[in-house]
């Protein structure tokens, strides 16, 4: 599986990015180069890593976030991580990182309400 990464500005200056896929030791690098790249285009007041589509994060991967994190820091950019996928979630959680980005609650695809009929 392959990685694509898709970066937005949302209101109040903050960009979005989200990788769709696997973050893996063969595309780990990608993430770290799209938060370097909003960053060398200009200070955005947060940068949010939003993780819904994240089949699949392993050690490199979660060292490229760790990384970008760092960089946002030092360039005073605060980078969170949004709607993680479960699994995602469960890696961050099992690592102790989850607090480091913003303990973000895990996204489940079935979260909407149930509409029972006649109801």
């Amino acid at each position: 599986m392959s990685l694509s990464i898709v970066k937005s500005v949302r209101p109040g200056g903050v960009v979005q990015i989200a990788p769709r896929g696997e973050i893996d030791v063969d595309t780990a690098y990608e993430v770290r180069e799209a938060i370097a790249e909003v960053l060398a285009k200009g200070r955005p007041s947060r940068i949010e890593l939003n993780m819904r589509l994240v089949t699949f994060i392993d050690s490199v991967g979660i060292s490229a976030m760790v990384a970008g994190f760092q960089t946002c820091e030092v360039s005073g950019v605060k980078l969170v991580v949004t709607e993680p996928s479960r699994f995602v979630h469960r890696q961050l959680w099992v690592t102790g990182l989850l607090g480091l980005f913003g303990a973000p609650e895990p996204w489940f695809a079935d979260d909407t309400p149930e509409v029972l009929p006649g109801a």
